[in-house]
């Protein structure tokens, strides 16, 4: 086998490429984002992801204020469970 020939850099060129190629398909395949010579990565979108997002988005925000109701509930009942002693008090007073 000669290594002087035009042919054996063509056969790198060709296995460079090649080897390219595969990567960037194992790549596309698993989902991960293909670099782009121009414009840097361009990662796969998938509508269901897009409504999936919208649709957990939508619900963090219903239940952000659920639980911001509930802190407000707790902090009501924490107030009653310990200061029962001058409210028992209060109300006693109020009734002689």
């Amino acid at each position: 086998m000669s290594f002087a020939g035009p042919s054996f850099i063509v056969a790198i060129v060709a296995l460079s490429t090649l080897g390219w190629m595969f990567t960037t398909w194992v790549r596309a395949r698993h989902g991960y984002p293909v670099e782009n010579e121009w414009s840097g990565a361009v990662s796969r979108t998938s509508p269901d992801a897009d409504r999936k997002i919208d649709l957990l988005s939508g619900e963090n925000e219903k239940l952000t204020g659920r639980i911001s109701h509930l802190e407000e509930r707790i902090a009501v009942l924490e107030r009653i469970a310990t200061d029962p002693a001058a409210r028992t008090a209060r109300e006693i007073d109020a009734l002689r």
